[in-house]
This record gives structure tokens, sequence and C-alpha cells, in this order.
């Protein structure tokens, strides 16, 4: 078990967790939830010994195996199955007992580290991590593929993929939904529901935690407190709780009132000035509890249109792809809908099955291959997209980036406008660099709403938004006077925000006759289909090799022009990065700070602003082509 007694957490000066008594027992799975910056990955960093306690005591098993998420995951050349087989301490130690073994020719080591590869069930460890690849969006043909060619999104996938694979005794995860869709969701909540260990869980997401957790530990205020029972369980004793807290502290501060008052009133009368100081004794010692309020939260709106043309889009048996000179990649066929002002739209649909390319197409951002595509006049389309977030400009700030979008307005309306998105004070002028995930999305979702658009396009709104914001979010978009289309994988959004699903599947779209438990049914019956239809597969005869080359060669031909952009764009970042670190490196020179220097360095330092912005957007630009050829490679695999 974990066992905190009389537990100290700091941050620097900051207080975390104070005197926190607390012992969570083997196998409970654990959800831990807190406003951000209360201490949530503190105590994560604590359960792995990344951090001490500032006092007190921490305890857990010595001999437990801790698996947690790394944040980052390097572009490695091993394959991405390799690289999740790597998650798996004993696995690898076993093999190479082995390896050693075989090399020294030691017959009884050989046997020794073939038993213990046996009691590991090694044997099965491949098809197992094929299996949690699989899970979580990784097409059987690009498990093979090296770490380093997926994008950061994926690479975070290869790394929860190796974490889940670890056999560890304390499962520690960090958003661990932040990069997945909804399919991808759903499996991932019921192989959590089936692991045997202990699970600490950091979430925003309240229907992933209902669906695992039995367990809250909540941070506020520096308290650290344990419910029994899931988020939506938690939700209602804690407002019990308030509520009680509430009247208790109405009460005390009405008796406090009434002890000032006798106090106020006789403490001038020798007859009762002896009743006056048992008063302010008794005042004294009251411990007024504290006012029981929720901390107002993130609140935004989204402003009324200016103008809601009907229809708004219009398409038309369109095709949506890629373009390219020989021949284009046509992600979806004959794609029909029709978006009026009063739309509600959530896009399903499976991993890599054209989500994206769909919205990117109602954005304008991809040209209609064929088909009708009409518009409405003046419709203003607001796109919120993750590129987006990941693009805005690293030395930017908070204001800088609001009075671009509203030149005409004056400092103070611009700060009470990014008041309105929680930039507070000095955190306007911070440059973005420093901002968390949310910070940044709530900076774009600042900058969205300026335009005043008629129809929302949001795919994945609340990644990196935490339960607040997300909740924020949801109010915001119910009251949103325009039409919405919405990816995501928080169901609680999505059940709240559209009442109307569309599924994209098997190149086309269609609408889904169901609700969010239907999407998961269905979704595990393809997944059922898709594995029963395999088998015999693997049992056929071998393809004709001619057959196979010309497939291989379609294949080839149908994503050249996408790998071709893909390389273009790395080339290219790769050699605005040499020329950033050539500048930089020359303003490490320490005559050039000279005065009669400045105007090298004024030139300098200008040349190193454009370069970085160049730098951001070839970044965001390479994520941007990597997505379509990863979407046109999983649309071919289908």
């Amino acid at each position: 078990m974990l066992r905190l007694e009389h537990l100290d957490l700091r941050r620097g000066p900051d207080v975390l967790i104070r005197d926190a008594n607390l012992s969570l027992h083997n196998g409970w799975k654990i959800g831990l939830t807190g406003r951000n910056g209360c201490g949530k990955s503190s105590l994560l960093n604590l359960f792995n010994g990344r951090l001490e306690a500032d006092r007190g005591e921490f305890n857990r098993p010595a001999d437990w195996h801790i698996a947690t998420m790394d944040q980052e995951v390097p572009a490695l050349t091993c394959s991405a199955l390799d690289y999740v087989l790597d998650g798996h301490v004993s696995l690898r130690q076993h093999q190479q007992t082995l390896a050693e073994a075989e090399a020294r020719e030691d017959g009884d080591a050989i046997a020794r580290a073939h038993a213990a590869l046996d009691n590991i069930n090694a044997w099965s460890m491949p098809a197992r991590a094929a299996t949690v690849l699989a899970g979580l969006g990784f097409a059987d043909a690009v498990q093979g593929n090296p770490v380093g060619s997926f994008s950061g999104g994926w690479r975070m996938r290869l790394n929860l993929a190796r974490v889940l694979l670890a056999d560890a005794d304390l499962l520690l995860l960090d958003e661990p939904t932040n990069h997945l869709d909804l399919d991808a969701v759903l499996w991932l909540e019921d192989w959590l529901r089936q692991f045997p260990g202990t699970l600490v869980l950091i979430s925003h997401d309240r229907n992933f935690l209902d669906a695992v957790v039995g367990h809250i530990l909540h941070i506020e205020q520096q308290a650290l407190t344990h419910y029994t029972g899931n988020y939506s369980d938690f939700e209602r004793l804690r407002a019990e709780h308030l509520a009680r807290q509430d009247s208790e502290f109405r009460k005390q501060e009405a008796q406090a009132e009434h002890l000032k008052k006798f106090i106020a009133r006789f403490k001038a009368k020798a007859s009762k000035a002896k009743q006056a100081q048992s008063r302010v004794k008794a005042l004294e010692k009251l411990e007024l509890i504290a006012p029981a309020h929720a901390d107002d939260g993130f609140q935004f709106n989204f402003p009324v249109p200016d103008k809601l043309p009907d229809p708004m889009l219009d398409l038309e048996q369109v095709q949506c792809g890629y373009p390219a000179a020989d021949a284009p990649t046509v992600i979806l066929r004959d794609v029909t809908l029709n978006i009026r002002p009063e739309s509600r739209i959530g896009l399903l649909g499976p991993n890599g099955a054209g989500k994206s390319t769909l919205i990117k197409t109602l954005a304008g951002q991809l040209q209609p291959l064929a088909g009708r595509y009409t518009i409405g006049p003046d419709l203003v389309i607001g796109y919120f997209h993750q590129q987006q977030v990941d693009a805005l400009p690293a030395d930017g700030t908070p204001i800088t980036l609001m009075q671009a979008a509203q030149p005409r307005w004056e400092e103070s309306k611009v700060r009470s406008e990014l008041g309105r998105f929680g930039f507070q004070g000095d955190d306007v002028f911070a440059p973005v660099a420093r901002f968390s995930g949310g910070e940044k999305s709530r900076l774009a979702l600042a900058l969205l709403v300026q335009s005043r658009p008629a129809l929302l396009l949001l795919d994945e709104p609340a990644n990196h938004l935490d339960l607040d914001m997300r909740e924020a979010l949801t109010l915001a978009l119910q009251a949103f006077e325009g039409a919405v289309i919405l990816v995501s994988h928080d169901r609680h959004l999505l059940e709240t925000t559209v009442d109307e699903l569309v599924l994209v599947a098997e190149g086309g779209v269609r609408a889904f006759d169901g609700d969010l438990d239907d999407y998961a049914r269905w979704l595990r019956e393809r997944q059922k289909a898709a594995r029963q239809s395999s088998a015999p597969e693997a049992e056929a005869p071998k393809q004709d090799a001619r057959a196979k080359r010309q497939e291989a060669a379609q294949r080839r031909t149908a994503l050249r022009p996408l790998q071709q952009a893909v390389t273009k764009q790395e080339r290219a970042l790769e050699q605005c990065q040499q020329q950033l670190d050539a500048l930089e490196q020359s303003l490490t020179d320490e005559s050039l700070y000279q005065p009669e220097r400045k105007p090298e360095l004024t030139d300098l330092l200008a040349r190193q602003g454009r370069l970085r912005q160049q730098h951001n957007d070839m970044e965001a630009t390479l994520l941007e082509a990597m997505e379509a050829l990863e979407e046109a490679e999983q649309a071919l695999d289908v």
C-alpha cells in the first residue's frame, strides 16, 4: 500500500499539500483531481520517487515496479513494436540473460533463462504489444515503422502503449487521453478496468474517470482529501460537504456577531465587565469556518454572430482528400451535408477515417476534389484545431496577439477581454513559450471569438483543458447562437453540446442512428469482425508475388506526393534550424553588446525573431503534412 503520514509537499516556496495522512490500498484505481497548479503532477512525482516529501513520511513497497509516462519520446530508429516491448523490463532483462548464456554456451544458464521467460509468458508478448498498439490506433502495417517516423501525438500514444505493457504494480498516468480519439479512449477504459495493479490517474475527462476509478483524491487549499466512489460520486459528496460547511459558517458568523455586539455594549460597565471579558475569550477561541465556496472558474462566451446565412454550407457528392499532380489521394467519397444555423453535429469515426480531413474541407483549408461545395454569403467560420494551438508564436504574448486581432481597441479593453479568458495582471505580458497546454488553448479560444464566427468547427478543443475550463466551454457552446461541428474524445462535451451524430468511416460520411453507447458497441463489433476476417486470411495461400508487387506499387504511387511534402518540409525545417543555431551562436559574442555595435545587435535580434516565427510556421506545416500522410496511410489500410 501507499501511506502518507503528516506529509508536506512544496514547489519552491509554495506549499502544495500540507499535513496529508492517507493510506491507498493495493489494487485501488484512484483519480487525482484539483485545479491546475494545485500539485497533482508533483504528487505523482512523489509516488514515482522523482520528488521527496518536505516533511513527514511517504512509504511504498520496495519491490513494486512503477510505470509512468515520459513527457517526450525521442525520434528513435527502433520499430514501434520494439519500443513498446522495451517497456517490459523483465522481458528485456531475461532476453539479455538468455543471449549472454547462449554466447557462453552455458546450458544450465540457458535453461534457467528459458524458464524465467516462460514464467512471464514471454512468447506471447509481441502479440500482446501488437494488441495494445492496435487498441491505441496503430494499424498492423505501421507497427514496424521506426519511432522517429511518427508525429509528436503518435509518439505519445507509443509512450502510453509502452507503459501499459510494462507489467507494473503501480501505474501512474497523467492525462493519458490527451492525444487519443474516442475509439482509443473507449479501448483504454476497458484495458484499465482489467488492470490488476494499483492505478493513480490524472484526467480531466469526467466520463473516463467515472468508467475507470473507484476512489478520488482531491487537492484543494493545500488539503488532500479522499473520497470513495467515481467522479460523479465525488461531485455529489463534495457538494453536500460544501453545503454543510456553508451552513456551519453562517451559524458561527452569526454567533460571532452576537458576541461582538455584547462586548461592544457591556465592556464599559463594571457589572458586566467579567461577562464581557469571557465573551472576548470565547470570540478569540471561536474557530471560524472558511466560507464554503467553489472558486469562480474560467468563464467566457461566444459573441452573437453578425450574420447567420441559411444554409451555411451545402455539400453534395463531394470528394475530400489531398490533391496531387498525377493522382489525388481521396479519403472520403460522396459526402453530402447541409449545415444550417441550428446544426449541432458531433463527428464520430475510427482513428484515421478522415474526421480531420472533413473538417479541413469544411473550413476551406482543403479544396474538394469533386462534387458541389456551396458556402453561404458572408459566412464567418471559427476553426479550432490542435496544430493551431501549437503554432502560437513562442515569443508572442497575450496582449500583443489580442492587439493584433483587435487593433482599434485601447489597452484597457484588450486587457479586459483577456481577463475573461483567465489572463490577469502580468500574465498578459508573459511569452507563449512559458504557457501550459491549457493556457495556450485558452489563448487560442480568446483569439478565435474575436471574428464573431457563425459556424464553429472544433477539432478536439478540450485537449489540455482542466475540468473547470471544460465546463466553461460546455456552457459557452450551449449558449452559442450559431452552428457547431465538433470532434472530441470528451463524451460529456459531446453529450451536452450536440444533438446529431455523424459517422465518418469506410471512406464515407453518414448519419449515425444511436448515442455514444451505441457507438461504443459499434466499434467493438467492428473490431471483432476485423479479427474474425483476418483469421482465415492468415491460413489462406499467399498471394501471387506479381499481384503483391502491383499492390505495393499502387500504394507507393498514391502516397508519394504526401511523402514528398513531408520530406520537403523536414528539410526546410532543418535548414531553418541550422540558420537559427548559427545566428544564436553569433549572439554569444560578448563584444556584440558594446554601444558601437548596437545597430548590428538590433539587426541580429530582428533576424532571430523572424527566424523563430518562420521555424514555428514550418513546424505547424510539417505537423499538418504528417497528419495528412497518416490519414492517407490509414485509409489505404482499411
